[in-house]
């Protein structure tokens, strides 16, 4: 699959940015400085950029930050009444909405070299199998449970198994060729998330918040597990190709400086005084202007988000966290 027919995708839901809710940033413009250097960087290999987006989140990005996106779709205005605390919602829509082949990327992720052809031309694509969890998948059912209603037969497959050995896969990058998959896959999360049938039994979890892997994550490593066995899926067969092998492979800087790719992962990153000076460095001193566009939107624009603990963190050159 040629690169050139490969769409670069970001969605960006603003309502839970502009509530606090996700990975913080040490200050809103490292956020706006992320953003404009993911673009750049994924532009040069992939010219087809698309972004998802609501109407704030366009005035924000398009309108004050001036970035420059192929197409731009505010059809996250349907979460408008949504539980901000379930952040990857944005995310699961704009999934849902692919056609042709593509890769999503989240906006603190970089791309010094195009990805490798073994990932572009995938089925699905991810960046690495993460550690077994059990928590989440535990909570939702509990209070599914409680509440009469039923998840869908992906999910409940894929917890009877012996010892729920299910991996999720990090969606630090997502997406492939089996946009038929994907599509089935995001409108599944969708739906447990969203149906109203469903209201009851997310009212009764607390700290909803901490769900949001287990959303896009966990159910994605259901949905391909159980789609690649069933006899009567159109999906039979199907694969994942993981950037990196492992949750250790993906941590590795030197593995990552090879790949080209760099994703600030975590709060650590993202609250790190050494890591931030060196994305503001880099955007001020490769697009000057853009810099200064950043500086005067985040010291005149909307809400500010409340601030983070600051963690601590390391960015290696070309690497990821």
């Amino acid at each position: 699959m040629g690169i050139e027919t490969v769409r670069a995708v970001w969605s960006f839901w603003s309502k839970p940015y502009y509530t606090g809710r996700g990975v913080r940033w040490r200050a809103p413009i490292h956020s706006y400085l992320a953003w404009g250097l993911s673009l750049r960087l994924a532009r040069a290999h992939y010219p087809h950029t698309v972004l998802v987006t609501d109407s704030p989140g366009k005035a924000l990005l398009v309108g004050k930050l001036g970035l420059s996106f192929e197409h731009v779709s505010t059809e996250l205005d349907r979460l408008q009444d949504a539980d901000p605390a379930l952040w990857a919602l944005g995310k699961l829509v704009a999934y849902s909405l692919q056609d042709e082949p593509f890769v999503h990327l989240d906006n603190d992720v970089f791309l010094w070299r195009p990805l490798p052809a073994r990932i572009t031309s995938a089925p699905v694509l991810a960046q690495h199998p993460e550690r077994p969890y059990l928590t989440g998948p535990q909570v939702i059912e509990d209070a599914f449970a409680a509440a009469g209603v039923s998840l869908p037969a992906e999910w409940q497959w894929s917890r009877s198994l012996a010892g729920h050995h299910s991996r999720p896969a990090n969606c630090g990058i997502f997406g492939g060729i089996n946009t038929g998959f994907i599509q089935c896959y995001a409108g599944l999360a969708l739906d447990v998330a969203l149906n109203p049938n469903h209201s009851a039994a997310w009212g009764a979890i607390a700290n909803r918040e901490t769900l949001n892997p287990t959303m896009e994550q966990f159910l994605l490593s259901a949905c391909l597990d159980y789609h690649r066995f069933d006899p009567g899926s159109p999906h039979r067969g199907l694969s994942v190709r993981y950037l990196f092998p492992s949750h250790t492979a993906a941590y590795d800087a030197e593995e990552a400086a090879r790949l080209g790719f760099t994703h600030l992962l975590g709060p650590a990153a993202k609250q790190d005084s050494e890591i931030t000076a060196r994305l503001e460095q880099r955007v001020r001193s490769e697009t000057p202007t853009f810099y200064r566009r950043c500086k005067r939107v985040a010291g005149s624009s909307g809400p500010r988000r409340p601030s983070a603990q600051r963690a601590t963190g390391e960015l290696r050159p070309r690497g990821t966290r």
